[in-house]
């Protein structure tokens, strides 16, 4: 079965440390993913609240998994990167 790349967003404010570590991780191992600066654009810091019921960032969405926080093991395993 051909390994399919999934939609990657992330939720993110750009003074958040973890943040910038998840977005480092996705362009160092080439995943394309979707920004939304949550401090600045309210409707998707609505979105990101009633999908997650979560208010602090990173909120990462690959594919319809749901990660709050920058967890790269479980990023690796849902992106199958060794």
């Amino acid at each position: 079965m051909p390994t399919q790349q999934k939609t990657v967003t992330i939720y993110s404010t750009p003074s958040c440390h973890f943040c910038h570590a998840a977005k480092e991780f996705f362009t160092e191992h080439h995943i394309a993913f979707t920004d939304y600066n949550v401090a600045s654009d309210l409707p998707k810091r609505q979105e990101m609240i009633e999908k997650t019921g979560q208010m602090g960032v990173p909120v990462i969405l690959v594919g319809d998994e749901i990660i709050v926080g920058f967890d790269e093991p479980r990023l690796r395993e849902v992106l199958a990167i060794a």
